[in-house]
């Protein structure tokens, strides 16, 4: 299927933290596929969501690299995006991060990603993580399964 396909239906789209590396380091094998995304978010057809989860993962390299330029871009991008809202965490996501950490045996940073994208009222979340794909709570749409 078509990334344009999967994105039928969508309103606003979460995006987790591969998508957003993805597009920002231009990844030869994954970067047209999220310019779609992208697109749609500055034309304001999609509105998106991250978290201070995305936050941090996409920090890591950069942070370990020394790479300033890398980490502005990457906080301006998630931070303040057109058409792109940031989550931030509060009880509320961490009692229902706990709750779906428990039924699906998920790690804490995709339960935190899941609970942010659902209290942002989300219609699917954006990753290239296939074990997301068993839950049920949000649509998941997997990178690696679309096409250009």
């Amino acid at each position: 299927m078509r990334i344009s396909e999967a994105l039928q239906g969508v309103r606003r789209l979460f995006l987790d933290t591969a998508p957003v590396i993805y597009y920002v380091e231009r990844n030869p094998t994954f970067a047209t596929r999220v310019d779609v995304v992208f697109e749609r978010l500055d034309d304001g057809t999609l509105f998106g969501a991250t978290s201070p989860v995305t936050l941090a993962e996409c920090l890591v390299v950069p942070c370990r690299l020394g790479a300033e330029k890398a980490q502005q871009d990457f906080r301006e991008l998630i931070v303040g995006g057109a058409g792109i809202k940031f989550v931030p965490l509060d009880v509320a996501q961490a009692e229902q991060a706990a709750a779906l950490r428990a039924r699906y045996n998920l790690t804490l940073t995709d339960a935190f990603q899941i609970a942010a994208a659902l209290s942002a009222g989300c219609d699917a979340l954006l990753t290239n993580d296939t074990d997301l794909k068993r839950v049920r709570e949000i649509r998941i749409l997997v990178i690696g399964d679309l096409e250009d």
